[in-house]
């Protein structure tokens, strides 16, 4: 029996959550700030990760002014991947060794932040990568203590990366996606300035704005935190905790946001208020997911960015093929929205209206399906594919896509119903194809 198997019934089981954030800096003209708040966190010699893309754009001329402004010595590694692999992120904590800092800062989508946060960590408390990477791929070491400070700029309106303690990267050893979560990962200051967003392709645009709205509907449709067993002891209450009335507030407003905002955002460029609101929707919903979880989506995602490496998105022309992490997960959320919806059809209509979609006079057998519909209907204004098929997925990679779903049991056992490997396959067929 898979651990997501195991529901606690009502009174049973945790009636406690935690809320653990990082500080947030918000607002358009923060960057500015950045080297007055590095020196504020003690550092003297910082090591920047960035995107070699935004390194030359203006957000990068800002960041980096502002901390040889303040003073600060900037050592810049420019090699961060995009959805980063094993390689690339013991590439990265060679140079952070290498290099004798006392504080990290990353600028850039969430490839970068997660990089940044992985050489944090070799650096501070070396050891192979495999020994902190999640169960059951990898060891689950505990991360041994403090990490150095690391301040975190998105530069895109999605991945969440810099409130939450995960980093995610394919791991080439075994051919899977995966991570470390730890709340010690977790950046210590994040600098969100919209301003960032406004030069991106719309695609772009398109991609991290989709894994705003999923990381949200899978935060507020996951099992709730009462439905888990009570720790042994308050430090093994997990980073994951499920649905809390906390992370429903935050998950809530991102949805609402991102259904009022996506569609702008990724038609005009211009559209200054569009874009600067999916970046609070991405912290908000990053906030929440923190500690909320994701579940069957983004557990489908890491197979769907890693078995096959032939797709190019629009607004990644200038990258190596690959599919963005955003519409790796938003290519399964409707498929796995109309599977979960039976568990909760009130809190998936609420997502649904939330969305925009009209529920008026929905029954409870509907729910999954016109969230599903409300997903669908988004996709295709913005101009995504229509399924795994337009990836190039084809029926007979099903079994190998739901084999490296079901590995990932961190996100499947906050789904809101038990999901089998057999339900996978379903659900990966259900996928290919939309419209």
């Amino acid at each position: 029996m898979s651990a997501n198997a195991v529901f606690m019934a009502p009174g049973e089981g945790e009636t406690v959550f935690s809320v653990s954030s990082s500080p947030i800096k918000f607002g358009a003209g923060a960057l500015r700030e950045l080297g007055a708040d590095a020196q504020a966190l003690g550092m003297k010699r910082v090591a920047l990760f960035v995107d070699p893309h935004v390194l030359a754009s203006a957000p990068g001329e800002t960041a980096l002014a502002s901390l040889r402004a303040a003073g600060l010595e900037v050592a810049v590694h420019a090699e961060s991947r995009c959805e980063p692999d094993s390689d690339s992120f013991e590439a990265a904590a060679a140079f952070a060794r290498d290099g004798a800092f006392d504080g990290f800062v990353s600028l850039g989508g969430g490839s970068v932040m997660d990089t940044a946060k992985a050489a944090n960590l070799l650096s501070t408390w070396p050891d192979e990568l495999i020994a902190y990477v999640n169960a059951p791929i990898g060891r689950a070491k505990p991360i041994p203590g403090k990490l150095k400070p690391h301040i975190a700029c998105p530069t895109t309106c999605g991945t969440g990366s810099e409130t939450t303690g995960i980093t995610i990267m394919d791991l080439k050893s075994v051919g899977l996606k995966t991570g470390i979560a730890s709340p010690l990962l977790k950046p210590s200051l994040a600098i969100v300035d919209p301003i960032a967003t406004e030069t991106l392709p719309a695609g772009v645009v398109a991609a991290s704005g989709f894994d705003v709205l999923s990381h949200a509907v899978e935060s507020f449709t996951a099992r709730p935190f009462t439905s888990r067993p009570k720790p042994a002891h308050p430090s093994q209450r997990p980073p994951y905790q499920g649905s809390t009335p906390y992370n429903d507030i935050g998950s809530l407003a991102a949805i609402r946001l991102g259904g009022k905002y996506l569609a702008r955002a990724v038609r005009d460029a211009g559209d200054r208020e569009a874009r600067h609101q999916l970046m609070f929707a991405s912290t908000l919903a990053g906030l929440a997911f923190g500690s909320a979880g994701v579940h069957i989506p983004h557990a489908m995602s890491y197979s769907v960015a890693t078995l096959r490496h032939e797709y190019t998105a629009s607004g990644y022309e200038e990258r190596d093929p690959m599919v963005p992490h955003g519409i790796a997960v938003v290519i399964n959320a409707p498929a796995a929205f109309r599977f979960t919806a039976s568990a909760n059809p009130a809190r998936h209509l609420e997502a649904a209206a939330a969305l925009g979609a009209n529920v008026a006079g929905a029954k409870p057998e509907d729910a999954g399906e016109i969230l599903a519909q409300a997903f669908i209907a988004l996709m295709r204004e913005t101009g995504l594919p229509s399924g795994i098929a337009a990836l190039g997925y084809r029926e007979s990679d099903v079994p190998a896509l739901a084999e490296g779903a079901y590995a990932q049991q961190r996100p499947l056992i906050m789904a809101p119903r038990a999901v089998s490997k057999q339900d996978l396959e379903g659900l990966y067929r259900a996928a290919m194809k939309y419209w």
